[in-house]
C-alpha cells in the first residue's frame, strides 16, 4: 500500500441480536387448547348433502301434486250409494231398445257378467261372442248401462279381431263414469264383419 492512502478504518463490531426467550405463560392462565383445525371439507360435505336432501324433497312434492291432479281428473266423484253386487246369473240377450232381431248377428253375443267395481263405482260387463257365421270374422260390441228407471248412465265397448268359425272369446266392456247401485247392461249394437286369419 502507498502512504497517499490512509488505512482502512476498524471493523466496527456489530450488535448480537438479542435472543428473547419465550415468554412463559402465566402461571394463573387456562391452558392453551389443541391448534384448530380447517373445516372446509366438512362445510362443503354438508352443503351438498342438504342440497341433495331439498332437491329430493321437491321432487317428492312435485311428483305426488301430480299423481293427485292426475287422479282427480281421470275419476269423477264417488258416490256414496252402496255398490251393486256382482250379475253371474244365466247369460241374456239383448232386451227392448236393443238390436233389431233382423241383423241376425245379436245370437252371436251374450252378456255373461254386469258388474259395479264397488272402489270406483264404475259398471262393466263380459260378453261372450261365439261366431256363427261361416267365415273368419271380427266383431265390435256396444253396450249401454241402465239405472234403476231404464236412463242411460254409462256407455262401453269391446271387441273381437278375427274369430274363426264357430270359436268363441270372452271380453270385458269397461264403462266411463260412475254409476248408480242397481244399475243393468244391455247391448246396444254389433258390427261383425269378415276378417283375414291370423294364421
Amino acid at each position: 500500500m502507498s502512504d497517499n492512502f490512509p488505512p482502512p478504518p476498524p471493523e466496527q463490531p456489530q450488535p448480537e441480536p438479542e435472543h428473547r426467550a419465550p415468554a412463559q405463560p402465566s402461571p394463573w392462565a387456562a391452558p392453551a387448547g389443541p391448534p384448530r383445525k380447517q373445516r372446509t371439507g366438512l362445510i362443503v360435505t354438508l352443503a351438498v348433502v342438504g342440497g341433495l336432501v331439498v332437491a329430493g324433497a321437491v321432487v317428492t312434492l312435485v311428483y305426488n301434486a301430480m299423481d293427485a291432479v292426475e287422479d282427480s281428473i281421470a275419476l269423477p266423484p264417488r258416490s256414496r250409494a252402496p255398490y251393486s253386487e256382482p250379475y253371474d246369473g244365466e247369460p241374456y240377450e239383448a232386451g227392448p231398445g236393443g238390436l233389431s232381431p233382423e241383423s241376425g248377428v245379436e245370437k252371436d253375443v251374450t252378456i255373461t257378467a254386469c258388474t259395479r267395481d264397488p272402489r270406483t263405482g264404475w259398471q262393466s260387463a263380459k260378453v261372450k261372442v261365439v261366431n256363427g257365421s261361416s267365415t273368419t270374422s271380427s266383431y265390435t260390441i256396444m253396450l249401454e248401462f241402465l239405472d234403476a228407471e231404464g236412463v242411460r248412465v254409462a256407455e262401453g265397448g269391446a271387441g273381437v279381431v278375427a274369430l274363426e268359425p264357430g270359436g268363441s272369446a270372452v271380453r270385458k266392456a269397461q264403462g266411463l263414469g260412475e254409476v248408480p247401485q242397481g244399475t243393468t247392461c244391455r247391448i246396444s249394437d254389433i258390427w261383425r264383419t269378415p276378417s283375414e286369419s291370423t294364421d
